[in-house]
């Protein structure tokens, strides 16, 4: 997120690491980095050493499920060497309680992110498509958590139903433009979130390993020594393997994905529709206009009119 949260300040971040990880921490401070979670660079002697990341329990996680992701990816790492896990504190948890979710840390990796939308180059896809072959090679752990739909079939009608009060709308400067966006596009949204709930219904009979969730150019982290590693593992689940192909055949390497095209309608359509129900909920309740208001609201009105998914030619 952009800002800082209003419930965490940089003190009690710096205090928590501090006694929860072995590491000679002097200072932290916040990122305006990634969307959803926060973050803050953790130094030790004025080096980058750690990356701090405070995720809110709510509708997408719970303590339980944050924790079950974050230990899955730190078993899974032992084999996947790409992969940048959460380390433990010093109970053994990868995550630790604080405000209204919990805090992690991962080792810093120094580099820089590989992109903001389609992957760069062939030998990126190729990399990322390795990556993710290994990753789907791997047995699923029975803590893993396991992949369900996240928008209930009543979307549209909950939508439709907030949406008549014009009221629940003029909470920030935002909400007007939300509003009208979501009104246009309420019969699409009702067909979509049929197909999906249609479509996974038939995710039942597909084969499901353990999936990333999001390994776009912008979880991963191009190394100053060359390779690829992927970051930001809180949506670690059991699912068909389509879940974490979506940037590859997007950036025009379906070849290097094999995917089953129904699957990857699957998922497009819930990252659409999850997208839609929380930007929706942002902007029906109090915001003022800052950074992650804008970055917000022009993601509602993307994924509303973007071009619907087809299958590669």
């Amino acid at each position: 997120m952009r800002e800082q949260p209003a419930e965490l300040g940089d003190g009690e971040v710096l205090a928590l690491v501090q006694a929860s990880w072995p590491a000679a921490v002097d200072r932290v401070e916040h990122l305006p980095v990634g969307f959803g979670a926060h973050h803050w660079r953790a130094t030790v002697g004025d080096l980058p050493a750690y990356f701090v990341t405070y995720d809110r329990f709510g509708e997408r996680h719970s303590p339980a499920s944050l924790e079950a992701a974050y230990a899955g990816v730190s078993a899974l790492s032992f084999a996947l060497d790409f992969a940048v896990a959460p380390l433990p504190s010093a109970s053994g948890r990868c995550t630790v309680p604080v405000a209204g979710g919990a805090l992690s840390v991962t080792l810093w990796v120094a580099g820089e992110r590989a992109g903001d939308g389609p992957l760069a180059s062939r030998a990126d896809a190729e990399e990322s498509a390795r990556q993710l072959a290994r990753l789907h090679a791997r047995p699923p752990a029975a803590s893993l958590p396991r992949w369900a739909p996240l928008v209930g079939p009543d979307l549209a009608d909950t939508l439709a139903a907030r949406l008549a009060d014009p009221s629940v709308w003029d909470l920030g400067p935002f909400g007007a433009r939300a509003r009208a966006a979501l009104q246009t596009h309420l019969d699409d949204v009702a067909r979509w979130t049929a197909a999906y709930h249609r479509l996974a219904g038939e995710a039942a009979d597909r084969p499901w390993v353990p999936t990333h969730g999001e390994p776009h150019t912008r979880n991963l982290v191009r190394t100053l020594a060359g390779p690829l590693r992927l970051v930001d593992w809180e949506s670690l689940k059991v699912a068909p393997r389509e879940r974490d192909l979506r940037t590859l055949v997007d950036s025009g390497h379906a070849d290097l994905a094999d995917p089953h095209g129904p699957m990857l309608e699957l998922f497009d359509l819930e990252w659409r529709l999850d997208e839609v129900s929380q930007y929706a909920a942002w902007f029906a309740a109090p915001h003022t206009g800052n950074d992650s208001d804008r970055v917000a609201v022009e993601g509602l009105v993307e994924e509303l009119e973007r071009p619907e998914w087809s299958p590669p030619a």
